[in-house]
């Protein structure tokens, strides 16, 4: 029962009782500073998505801009997603993230799992290698250099190889690891386990949290990855949605073979080109809220066992 009113007490309790109250002002400051925040945020993203639906005509009338469309129209998302260049390059990005982030995931957590295991042989030059990454950037001619010599150019592997393991995401999940009771590793090992499956029994599950960030990182960084299109593939038949997007937004024209014809590119572009930014934006706004109660957990836990 005394428990029982502890509880009660400490969540009817808003803060320590060390800290002091806020006065007043700080209260409506913090309330305004955040009003002002997430307006700097939403307004840009209204104007997308509300040109991305407004007609070619009320775009033009309006100057190229359109917060609140007037009339609903998707002629916008019918030309671009009609069986052209974007239809099929967004099949190529969303191919590319998720084979590149299953192929990250599993190579880094087999990785990190092997180097907080003590008694690696040879996991300390290994780990010194992998914090070197951190201050020496291989660059962007050697890199190209490598891939060339192994025959990836023109080919999607090209875009997964050379960014396959990241070092940051390596030792989150390595300190992630490392926190784990050694006692579990201990009892399993008694049982008969392999490392194998004390890994994907007892290791993963734990690390849920951190699993999911360090794919979330890796998602986003396939997704959004352009350059390395552009460098490493030559056809462009077989660009991602990114360079796609680049094409229309930055250099004004789609790419050759675009269902976009001449009339509506130089009446209202804008409409397209923000349909085409809608499109881009949709796969990560749908994930990111299924990982985001992961984010901090994950991050934090990891970089402090680190």
């Amino acid at each position: 029962m005394t428990d029982l009113i502890q509880r009660t007490i400490l969540r009817r309790t808003p803060r320590p009782a060390w800290m002091p109250a806020p006065s007043p002002f700080v209260v409506a400051l913090k309330a305004v500073s955040l009003v002002i925040i997430l307006a700097l945020v939403i307004f840009p993203f209204l104007v997308v998505v509300g040109t991305s639906l407004a007609s070619q005509q009320e775009v033009i009338d309006s100057g190229g801009w359109v917060l609140w469309p007037s009339v609903i129209d998707l002629s916008a998302y019918q030309q671009i997603l009609s069986g052209g260049v974007v239809t099929r390059a967004s099949l190529v990005s969303a191919g590319v993230t998720v084979t590149g982030t299953v192929c990250s995931l599993v190579t880094t957590v087999a990785m990190a799992y092997a180097l907080a295991r003590p008694g690696l042989f040879g996991g300390r030059p290994i780990l010194v290698l992998v914090l070197l990454t951190f201050l020496f950037s291989p660059g962007m001619i050697p890199t190209y250099l490598v891939v060339q010599s192994l025959g990836l150019l023109g080919s999607y592997a090209a875009l997964i190889l050379p960014v396959l393991v990241s070092g940051f995401n390596l030792l989150v999940l390595r300190g992630f690891f490392q926190g784990i009771p050694e006692e579990l590793y201990e009892a399993a090992r008694i049982d008969g386990a392999s490392e194998w499956r004390i890994m994907i029994k007892i290791a993963l599950p734990l690390s849920k949290a951190a699993i999911a960030v360090v794919g979330l990182f890796y998602a986003v960084a396939y997704w959004n990855s352009f350059f390395s299109a552009i460098l490493y593939l030559q056809d462009s038949t077989m660009w991602p949605l990114q360079v796609v997007l680049r094409q229309y937004v930055l250099e004004g024209s789609p790419l050759a073979g675009s269902i976009a014809t001449a009339e509506s590119r130089l009446s209202a572009p804008t409409s397209i080109q923000m349909a085409v930014v809608v499109l881009a934006m949709i796969p990560i706004v749908c994930v990111y809220p299924f990982v985001q109660r992961h984010f901090a957990k994950g991050v934090l836990t990891g970089a402090i066992k680190s």
